[in-house]
């Protein structure tokens, strides 16, 4: 019993010792995890460049090469249309700041494209274990394609993860950028689909009274529950 118990112990102790390694991934709703890291516009501690403005937070396998590369530029240019909607762009891969700005050197040279935005070197993984960017199951030195929407208050809006293998979509990024942002100010959520002048879906009715009023108004009733309005 003794050695069985000993055992267990053992056991019990390279379990917590793994559990020490994991880093859960920031959940929608939760606050940003704050950071300092090295980037291509020089040291930022995350925080204060989140502050007053929404950002999306997205990491890439690698420097130099091709399907980063055309995500990258998609993301360089939007740049006016993420100006517009009080957005800045923070990109991140587990490579060096030499390599990140000989990288978006070349670009620049081949295309005409500037990534102006900041690109993190986070050789560390700091970054990419603190957001959960670095998947072990996909790879083991480079980051996923991840997403995260992180709001004026710094708080994780949206998130979503691509294979090394597949780019992203810049309209959908485009799509929920504004859905979160027409969300925060009207108070409504949106159907299937919905893009930028759509109608959105009201809040249901929480009384009797306010079901009553829902009848009477000019609202598209789908059903009691269901009613949408133009913005």
């Amino acid at each position: 019993m003794e050695q069985r118990s000993k055992f267990s112990k053992i056991k019990i102790y390279k379990i917590c010792k793994k559990m020490e390694n994991i880093t859960l991934i920031p959940r929608i709703g939760d606050k940003a995890p704050d950071f300092e890291a090295i980037t291509t516009t020089g040291l930022m501690k995350f925080s204060e460049y989140n502050k007053g403005s929404w950002v999306i937070l997205f990491s890439h396998p690698a420097d130099f090469t091709p399907v980063c590369t055309t995500e990258m530029m998609g993301f360089a240019q939007e740049k006016d249309f993420f100006q517009k909607h009080n957005t800045k762009l923070l990109g991140l891969s587990i490579d060096s700041i030499h390599a990140h700005i000989a990288w978006v050197n070349a670009v620049q040279e081949k295309t005409g494209v500037l990534f102006e935005f900041p690109i993190i070197a986070d050789l560390d993984m700091k970054v990419s274990k603190l957001y959960g960017m670095l998947q072990p199951g996909e790879s083991e030195t480079a980051a996923v394609r991840a997403v995260f929407v992180i709001d004026p208050e710094g708080k994780v809006r949206l998130l979503m993860y691509y294979p090394l293998n597949v780019g992203r979509n810049m309209e959908e990024i485009k799509r929920v950028l504004i859905a979160l942002q027409t969300s925060d100010q009207h108070k409504c959520a949106m159907p299937l689909n919905w893009k930028e002048g759509d109608k959105v879906i009201v809040p249901a009715p929480k009384t009797i009274d306010d079901l009553q009023e829902r009848k009477k108004s000019d609202l598209e009733m789908v059903d009691w529950y269901l009613a949408k309005k133009s913005i």
